[in-house]
């Protein structure tokens, strides 16, 4: 044997196991029952799975969590806690990634036609780790902060880095020093409708081609163009009408989004979202974890009711809930709780906690929060329930949330102690009360509740609590 060539041989041979077990891994997800995300079709602000409508709820250490090490454990971790939902980017920029494209290990410069099997292995098995597990995943296509200032230069796409063209080619520059508020990258101007940058486009193309190829199998996941972008909205339409397609010609449905940069949900960029139905099928509002308390509440449901005003109410999302202590936002570990169970009560259909440190991860406190939302979606009619704050009677502002079946049910999230009157006119009949100790998830037994015109409803002491009030049969 020629002794030179045996290097390549095993090259090979390690390549064609590989493939082994990527076929393995497809085969017994395809062996298995698949899951399936659509709208609801009775509660159309909501997502349904396999056909009932599910609320979705969620945390994670990461954002690309297709790249973490020992992912199993982390997704049973989320599912022992009532969560069912994870963000995941396609994002390379963190120590211990890896990139798509092959890299030649000589000259340290990638081949943008040529793929990293080790990262799309990544992927499938997420992909399928995700969805035997009945968790939806929100999947960005483009992580934004991969193409600016320092991670920029390590970027496959980046023209000093990749083989395939050089900067006078496709008109990108070598560095982006400034942050991607400023949109200085021309990576994201591209499409036909402004620098019509072909060549660019053609290994874009391939690219969203190839996260197509595997995420298209799975029915567990939605689709988010862009991170916190500052973009023409002609990008991300782009990308999302060619997704929608390319599943089509599968006979399959993809629900697709976009993710603005400004945090007040009244800012006109965010009314590409919100008023184009025909183009993004659910709303993105994690933007809104900026504001706090009252504030929050308020900006949240105003979305909620223009969506119902012009007829065009479909779900609305929270994959990233900021606050806490150590994270540099400011918005503290209390506002990031409450800011998850406001989004629930106010009707969001996806709720996450981002990760560490910007906001709670899957840590304790983002556990409990999560299976306590799950104990009470599960207790009570929650899909037939709306806000309901008008019931709520001598409330300061940011002190309890109602969420109710008026005359049936009414759930009363507590942020820290104090105390209200109810409004029970339309309740007849006996009723009950449970408290939910939202951070520790456990209830008090039922107890018999006098009703008259406005009963007072104070919680057992300080703390986050949910009063539970349903009538008696």
């Amino acid at each position: 044997m020629n002794l030179p060539i045996l290097p390549e041989l095993l090259i090979s041979l390690f390549r064609f196991k590989f493939l082994l077990v990527v076929w393995w891994f497809s085969a017994a997800y395809s062996w298995g029952q698949q899951i399936e995300i659509t709208i609801s079709a009775g509660y159309p602000q909501y997502w349904a799975v396999n056909g009932a409508p599910t609320l979705l709820l969620g945390g994670s250490v990461e954002d690309n969590l297709f790249q973490i090490p020992d992912l199993e454990n982390h997704l049973d971790l989320l599912v022992r806690s009532g969560g069912n939902y994870v963000r995941n980017t396609m994002s390379s920029r963190d120590e211990g990634n890896v990139w798509p494209f092959y890299i030649d290990d000589s000259t340290r410069r990638y081949d943008l036609n040529r793929w990293n099997d080790s990262y799309w292995l990544r992927f499938e098995k997420f992909l399928i780790e995700t969805s035997r597990r009945n968790i939806i995943v929100q999947l960005e296509l483009w992580a934004t902060f991969d193409f600016y200032r320092e991670n920029w230069e390590k970027n496959p796409f980046n023209p000093v880095n990749n083989t395939n063209y050089d900067s006078n080619r496709v008109d990108l520059p070598t560095k982006v020093p400034t942050h991607p508020v400023f949109t200085d990258n021309p990576f994201f101007w591209s499409i036909p409708d402004q620098k019509n940058n072909m060549r660019l486009l053609w290994y874009q193309q391939q690219y969203v081609d190839k996260v197509l190829s595997y995420a298209l199998k799975y029915g567990n996941v939605l689709y988010c163009i862009d991170n916190e972008t500052s973009v023409t909205a002609a990008w991300g339409s782009f990308w999302a009408e060619y997704i929608k397609k390319k599943a089509a010609e599968q006979g399959k449905k993809a629900y697709v989004t976009e993710m603005w940069d400004p945090h007040d949900l009244d800012h006109i960029s965010h009314r590409e979202t919100f008023d184009h139905p025909e183009t993004y099928e659910f709303v993105e509002i994690s933007q809104n974890n900026h504001q706090k308390g009252q504030n929050h509440w308020d900006n949240g449901l105003k979305q909620l009711q223009r969506l119902q005003q012009r007829d065009n109410l479909r779900p609305v999302n929270n994959v990233k809930t900021y606050g806490n202590d150590q994270g540099r936002h400011g918005h503290g570990t209390r506002n990031g709780m409450e800011s998850f169970v406001r989004s629930v009560f106010f009707g969001s259909a996806a709720v996450r906690f981002h990760r560490p440190t910007s906001g709670l991860g899957l840590g304790p406190e983002a556990q409990a929060v999560i299976k306590s939302m799950r104990e009470l979606s599960d207790r009570m009619d929650f899909f037939e329930a709306v806000p309901e704050n008008s019931l709520l009677l001598q409330r300061e502002p940011n002190e309890a949330y109602c969420r109710a079946v008026s005359g049936e049910q009414y759930a009363i999230y507590f942020t820290d102690g104090g105390g209200i009157t109810l409004d029970v006119s339309a309740l007849t009949g006996k009723a009950q009360i449970q408290w939910l100790d939202v951070m520790n998830s456990t209830w008090s037994k039922p107890e018999e509740i006098e009703i008259n015109e406005e009963p007072e409803i104070i919680p057992p002491g300080k703390g986050q609590f949910v009063a539970l009030i349903s009538i008696r049969n």
